[in-house]
């Protein structure tokens, strides 16, 4: 972490200065992930072309100073106009949601681990060091995202099924439910993980899950993810794609 604070990513707090002495931004991160630790020293980008320190500083700053969450918002709002409209009109409205990045913020992990990913290693709950992302997953502690659970909240209150189809495993199953419904989902009618061994691609493994949700007789009017992979293979009438620009499920 301090190699990312001393050499890699430099760039974000010149921008944010320049930027907010012409627009009066804020100079403190927006997102309670984001502390001070975590910030970048200033680096004139000018001189060099864009490396990988620099867009790891440009994604500290998305995520960090309120665009991640306006995009988050702007997506998340058309998807609840759209459910609350819809649900009325079919007689077994569906949503369905993927988990990570789409209804839980893995946020604070991504910075501690300097948007890289690993396994295997436990995590403490204050995040004092770098961990793996099961370990992040076993805490059971990521936040909801805020338009997500308005949306999750309003599906409901209109009689829509909310179903979670994840790719996190079996055996992650317990802290995966126990973080939603503390994260202040609660009620939904169903929740697929995947099997070990499992080979489909994530296209298949979700197309096919959310084919399984059709063949029971309702249907799917939203599908919201935040890879293209959450989203395509069909069985939904509308597919909404969340910014993520931390990591790549193809």
């Amino acid at each position: 972490m301090r190699r990312f604070m001393t050499r890699v990513a430099r760039v974000a707090v010149a921008f944010l200065l320049l930027a907010g002495a012409a627009s009066g931004a804020r100079a403190e991160p927006m997102s309670s992930a984001c502390s001070q630790a975590h910030k970048p020293q200033t680096l004139d980008m000018a001189q060099q072309p864009l490396n990988l320190g620099q867009l790891k500083s440009q994604l500290y700053v998305y995520a960090c100073y309120g665009t991640y969450d306006r995009d988050l918002d702007g997506v998340l709002s058309e998807a609840k106009t759209y459910v609350e409209t819809r649900a009325g009109q079919v007689a077994k409205p569906a949503l369905v949601l993927d988990i990570d990045e789409t209804s839980l913020s893995n946020l604070p992990i991504e910075l501690i681990d300097d948007f890289g990913f690993i396994n295997g290693i436990p995590c403490t709950p204050a995040l004092s060091a770098p961990c793996g992302f099961d370990g992040w997953v076993a805490l059971a502690q990521a936040k909801a995202i805020d338009g997500t659970l308005a949306l999750f909240n309003a599906a409901k209150a209109k009689g829509v099924a909310v179903f979670f189809i994840t790719g996190r495993y079996l055996n992650e199953e317990e802290p995966t439910v126990k973080n939603l419904k503390a994260a202040g989902y609660d009620g939904w009618d169903g929740l697929v993980l995947r099997t070990r061994g499992d080979h489909k691609t994530v296209i298949e493994y979700k197309s096919d899950e959310r084919k399984n949700i059709t063949d029971k007789g309702y249907t799917i009017i939203a599908n919201v993810g935040d890879q293209q992979s959450d989203l395509d293979g069909g069985y939904a009438e509308r597919a909404y794609k969340l910014p993520n620009p931390f990591y790549f499920i193809p």
